[in-house]
């Protein structure tokens, strides 16, 4: 069957997402049957999807997108095989439709993230347009996960440094957009674990000090001088690990916490995510890299 009209792809490409070719290709193949059409290419995005997964993507992009009200957030981690495919055009016109239904949709996880229709009105789902992307990118693309923060008795303020690194910050108290963004740049830079020092798990102390005091035991000190000794350095490792006792990264003349204090406010919570962090890259060379692309391995 080959006389598919115009009319017929397009409504095939707005409910597939999907190139006009393989639209086209789709309704020939299933003799003008819109549903057949969609079930086949449905079941060829996800045979390939699923063909590609095990390969390591470690690269992609953070994207951020605030309320209106400020008063919640959304930020999603987007990964691909190679840093040339997270400069894509759909790619990037995916993850632009991705943290609009998170945000929109306050999804909490990435299970009821993909459930969602990938825009208002929309009969596709998130992992649907996955699957078409996919299949049109060739690459292994991974929704890594998202993260979603409400603070109704302030704000919340973000950065995105190259689409490689985003922060969510909670602030409790005077409603300062500016402060929000300084200390969300902040945390980017600075890479703090926890808020504040009372958030620190003991057990994370007691191992530091254990080693803290395994390296001073072969000074021959005594043992009250090297006691003394490893309660500054730990003081020391709590402060560079706790957000409000590093210097901040505009003036590092005061504390986060004292600027904090100045502009009587207080950080509730913070959330951060690095492109990538955590995954175990695979080292290829460029020519092998440039090969398995063109085989479509």
């Amino acid at each position: 069957m080959s006389n598919i009209t115009a009319a017929q792809v397009k409504e095939l490409r707005e409910r597939t997402g999907s190139g006009m070719m393989e639209c086209k290709k789709a309704l020939v193949e299933a003799q003008g049957d819109m549903e057949s059409a969609i079930a086949a290419m449905r079941k060829a995005g996800q045979a390939k999807a699923t063909k590609k997964a095990g390969r390591v993507a470690a690269e992609g992009v953070v994207a951020i997108k605030v309320a209106a009200d400020n008063e919640y957030a959304f930020m999603v981690e987007i990964n691909t095989e190679t840093d040339f495919a997270a400069r894509d055009a759909s790619f990037l016109a995916f993850v632009e439709q991705v943290v609009t239904c998170g945000l929109e949709q306050q999804a909490v996880d990435v299970p009821a993230l993909l459930a969602m229709p990938i825009k208002r009105g929309s009969s596709i789902a998130v992992a649907q347009a996955h699957e078409a992307l996919v299949a049109k990118i060739g690459e292994n693309i991974q929704i890594r996960r998202v993260a979603l923060l409400k603070q109704s008795e302030g704000l919340v303020g973000a950065y995105c440094h190259s689409n490689r690194i985003g922060v969510l910050v909670a602030l409790e108290g005077a409603g300062d957009l500016a402060l929000g963004k300084d200390i969300a740049m902040h945390i980017a830079a600075s890479k703090p674990e926890v808020v504040a020092p009372e958030f620190l798990a003991a057990a994370v102390i007691d191992k530091e000090k254990e080693i803290y005091l395994a390296q001073a035991a072969t000074s021959g000190k005594p043992a009250e001088i090297l006691e003394k000794m490893v309660a500054g350095r730990i003081q020391k490792f709590i402060n560079e690990i706790s957000l409000v006792g590093q210097p901040f990264v505009k003036d590092s003349s005061i504390t986060v916490g004292e600027l904090l204090a100045q502009q009587k406010n207080k950080v509730v919570d913070f959330i951060r995510f690095e492109v990538g962090e955590g995954i175990e890259k695979e080292i290829t060379d460029f020519a092998t890299e440039v090969q398995a692309q063109v085989s479509g391995k």
